[in-house]
């Protein structure tokens, strides 16, 4: 493991926070919010970075009602009008790229090259829902008894509530906000309080770019529980959009049905990377860093437990270990890191926790292994062999650096092992058989299957899991219908 020195204090060069910290944005305006403010901290560093202003109820109230007075004339904006909009927004969010990826590095603590490809990715479904604004079509057909015919339209399904984690605070916003806003409606977005920052620059970017005072609404609060009740018991509000933990989820689900609310709900992972005897090395092993490294492994997405065929397995290994050992771990805006801190000390120390149990029931430590001391929330990249079907990674997201290995001999061995859990969000397969990967993503319980590669997620393409997953799909054309209501008409011409 190679250590990158770590900076004394955060390093704020070119960011003003203060900007970033004015307040709630509600009906266009920044408010301080009626609690005491929170505290922003630089998990490389420690140092509180920014205070933020804590929304109560009676904020949250108000928040939906700037929505409220924003819906009308939103949903009824031309289509092209709020196509331009869109449009207008990712090009700020691209022209702004470098100032986004330095406060999400700061906040975050992710290297500087994963922010960067972040506020790309965030910037992008800006772009896609802007083309599909103008897209969203209704039906026409006859009645099959020939009485009458049919007519759908998509309508927007009104006020939404979004909850977004503090893993990706540029991209799961506007994952969510881009789609709400193409269909018609108007959102209030309650971000993480670890990583607000880019949620309030992202604001002003919104407003810049012509969105109307009242459509997007930010608020933040050290009381989520209360915060959003609140918001979902008011009949105004159509729908919930919740990223996060599947146990956080079930809670929002059971608030939700008090008023019916239409929810989507991305929830957690535990994604099986497969790696056949006949897959290209070279290409496993890329794939597999993706998987597991991409923002230190701290992705619902992320390859948590990876099954490498037997013939292959020493090979597999070897290489991934050195690949592992040779990684930059440092301050997530200095540029030379490749693997930044964990976003806070619980992080790091579950981490740590879920190791040690896995050791104890026999698993290998091959690098890393061992939280270490010093300032900011680090752990090392960590190769684990051997690791049993009992260890608690197996079912438990590990959410960090962590590869544990798993050898296997047959298919479909490795296809019971991949369906052993609860989750079926993302899973990745290496094999130079075509006809296998396909046969084994059929198989596999997963909403997403990566095939010889590491990453899967595209703005145009549907993301979202089954089981204990989630509800429901985001991105893609699926993902604005999300934010609409089909509406029949039955009528005799």
């Amino acid at each position: 493991m190679n250590i990158a020195t770590r900076s004394a204090a955060p390093d704020t060069t070119g960011l003003d926070l203060e900007a970033f910290s004015r307040g709630l944005f509600i009906g266009g305006h920044w408010r301080e919010g009626q609690g005491s403010r929170i505290a922003v901290v630089d998990p490389s560093t420690e140092a509180v970075i920014a205070h933020i202003a804590n929304a109560s109820v009676a904020d949250a109230a108000a928040a939906v009602e700037a929505a409220a007075q924003a819906a009308a004339g939103w949903r009824a904006t031309p289509p092209r009008k709020r196509s331009e909009i869109l449009r207008r927004c990712f090009e700020l969010m691209t022209e702004r790229a470098a100032m986004l990826a330095k406060l999400i590095s700061l906040e975050n603590g992710k290297a500087l090259r994963d922010a960067r490809g972040e506020v790309a990715y965030a910037a992008e479904f800006f772009r896609w829902n802007a083309e599909e604004a103008v897209r969203i079509s209704g039906e026409f057909g006859l009645a099959p008894a020939g009485a009458n015919h049919i007519i759908v339209d998509y309508e927007p399904i009104g006020i939404c509530v979004l909850i977004t984690p503090w893993n990706f605070p540029a991209a799961m916003a506007t994952r969510k906000i881009a789609p709400a806003l193409a269909a018609g409606c108007t959102v209030v977005l309650k971000p993480a309080t670890e990583t607000p920052l880019t949620a309030f620059a992202l604001a002003a970017i919104y407003q810049e770019a012509g969105v109307p005072d009242g459509v997007v609404n930010v608020v933040t609060t050290s009381t989520p529980g209360p915060v959003s009740s609140a918001m979902m018991a008011d009949p105004r509000v159509r729908k919930l959009s919740f990223t996060g933990s599947t146990g956080v989820g079930r809670t929002l689900l059971a608030e939700a049905s008090k008023s019916v609310l239409s929810c989507s709900m991305e929830l957690g992972g535990n994604a099986p990377l497969v790696v056949f005897d006949d897959a290209d090395l070279d290409t496993a092993i890329e794939g597999a860093m993706v998987a597991k490294m991409r923002n230190a492994g701290e992705a619902c997405t992320a390859a948590n437990r990876l099954y490498v065929q037997a013939g292959i397995y020493e090979k597999f290994v070897a290489a991934l270990t050195k690949r592992m050992q040779g990684l930059a771990v440092g301050p997530g805006t200095d540029p030379a890191t490749e693997c930044g801190p964990m976003i806070t000390a619980k992080a790091a120390d579950k981490i740590d926790r879920l190791v040690a149990d896995a050791v104890s029931r026999g698993a290998k430590v091959l690098c890393g292994g061992k939280k270490p001391s010093g300032t900011g929330f680090f752990y090392p990249p960590t190769v684990l062999t051997d690791v049993p079907s009992d260890a608690e990674m197996a079912h438990e997201e590990i959410f960090g650096p962590v590869a544990p290995l798993t050898r296997f001999e047959t298919e479909d061995e490795v296809v019971r092992q991949a369906n052993d859990t609860e989750y079926g969000l993302a899973a990745y397969i290496f094999t130079r058989d075509i006809g296998r990967g396909l046969r084994v993503s059929r198989r596999i319980e997963a909403g997403m299957i990566a095939l010889n590669r590491g990453l899967v997620s595209d703005p145009a393409a549907p993301f979202g899991g089954v089981k204990q997953s989630g509800l429901g799909r985001e991105g893609g054309s699926h993902g604005v219908l999300e934010f609409t209501e089909p509406k029949y008409v039955a009528v005799t011409l």
